[in-house]
């Protein structure tokens, strides 16, 4: 169809508003609270309490891990090709945001009941189905809405949120009695509650544009399977991107996986759990120091690159300490470096990646190949972590290896051409 484009298939050129961004970014940072409060403490203490007698806690942590990130990566790039083809009078995004939220929920309270191996995989891979339709959404609302000149700020208060709900999922899993009195099933409770009441304001007051009928890609089998792979020939830019997220992610994952058992069974930490808490509460601190400010920097400097490039080579430094100061004080240390680093990754990256998205119709579900590049890692990293930690040198290998990878993947992002 020949005309303008409306402005849902526009590219954005108003500055996105404070409050809009201040809805979507609490939108966001309840996502996380949904799925960190689950990794960072109540998959591990539950895989402990349901592991079958002479399966170590390692593989049902992996196995359910595993599983869940398998449907993630299949999820996130489908439910944003279907919020690119929904001409709701709500817009494309706020109906997949509203409805994931409400799965993710109560998948999560689905997990708190769970009292068999197979009833927590059936649980956390319905929590990442849900919980990605929404994040898929609310991930491209930003190339929707915002113009490129403001994408490093708006992904650094996305960060910050993000980090943020790290930091509130990992607290209300442990205040809630997930470590302290046992009640994995309070905390899982906790983070459905906490889900729900932070999306609210977001699907109440904002709207979308909407998306004309007749404008609406053609939706069938085929159009959704073949949208599943971009040509890295025909965009080699965002091929490049994408495997410096992915190598990045890889080496993070890597790093974070095992953090409880690393606290408990080489630090020998009394309070693991706590301990847990309080490296993410570190690591939250120095992260919000870099985060905003990072894509401010970027969006003045006009330039994603460096930033990218330092910020993984500050993590790659940050999870070799892991494995060569295997003490307390060196956990602090690199729980601070990890943040730094990470801080400007989040929020410039994602600036960087939605620059190089191949067109607008499509922005929901190139965003959701993307962000592939986050839950593959975590299909990758319970397959490389557990037969390093058991077989090839245990838990200082281990974060050798993640601090090559990401280094490798820091390194790539000057492939990258027509970012600068």
């Amino acid at each position: 169809m020949s005309g303008p484009a409306p402005e849902a298939l526009a590219e954005p050129s108003r500055q996105a508003g404070r409050a809009w961004t201040a809805a979507l970014s609490l939108a966001n940072g309840a996502i996380w609270v949904g799925w960190y409060g689950p990794l960072q403490i109540l998959l591990a203490l539950q895989a402990a309490q349901l592991a079958p007698p002479g399966t170590p806690k390692e593989s049902v942590l992996a196995w359910v891990t595993g599983a869940g990130a398998v449907v993630s990566m299949v999820s996130n790039p489908l439910f944003g090709a279907l919020s690119d083809r929904t001409a709701s009078r709500f817009g494309r995004r706020t109906p997949w945001i509203a409805a994931g939220v409400a799965g993710g929920a109560g998948a999560l309270v689905l997990l708190a009941g769970a009292r068999t191996v197979a009833v927590m995989v059936l649980g956390w891979c319905l929590v990442q189905l849900t919980l990605n339709a929404a994040f898929a959404a609310i991930t491209a609302a930003v190339p929707d809405r915002v113009p490129r000149r403001q994408r490093g700020a708006v992904g650094g208060w996305l960060g910050a949120a993000q980090i943020l709900g790290v930091v509130a999922g990992t607290g209300l899993a442990t205040a809630a009695g997930g470590v302290a009195a046992g009640g994995v099933a309070a905390g899982y409770l906790a983070c459905a509650g906490f889900v729900v009441l932070g999306t609210l304001p977001y699907v109440l007051w904002h709207r979308d544009p909407v998306l004309p009928a007749g404008r609406r890609p053609a939706l069938s089998l085929r159009a959704l399977a073949a949208g599943f792979w971009i040509s890295p020939r025909r965009h080699p830019d965002l091929g490049w991107a994408w495997l410096t997220r992915f190598l990045i992610n890889l080496g993070n994952a890597l790093a974070l996986l095992y953090l409880l058992y690393y606290l408990r069974d080489v630090l020998h930490r009394p309070d693991p759990g706590g301990g847990v808490l309080v490296l993410t509460a570190v690591n939250g601190v120095t992260l919000l120091g870099t985060v905003v400010v990072g894509g401010f920097w970027s969006d003045r400097a006009g330039r994603r690159q460096p930033f990218v490039l330092w910020s993984g080579v500050i993590m790659t430094v940050a999870t070799g300490l892991l494995a060569g100061w295997q003490t307390w004080p060196g956990a602090l240390c690199a729980a601070a470096l990890l943040g730094v680093g990470f801080g400007v990754f989040t929020s410039v990256d994602f600036a960087l990646m939605t620059q190089v998205l191949p067109a607008a119709a499509h922005r929901g579900k190139d965003m959701g190949i993307i962000n592939i590049a986050n839950a593959l890692p975590q299909v990758a990293a319970p397959a490389l972590a557990a037969p390093i930690v058991h077989h090839l040198g245990g838990y200082r290998m281990l974060y050798a290896v993640a601090a090559a990878v990401g280094l490798v993947g820091a390194l790539l992002v000057r492939r990258i051409r027509g970012v600068a």
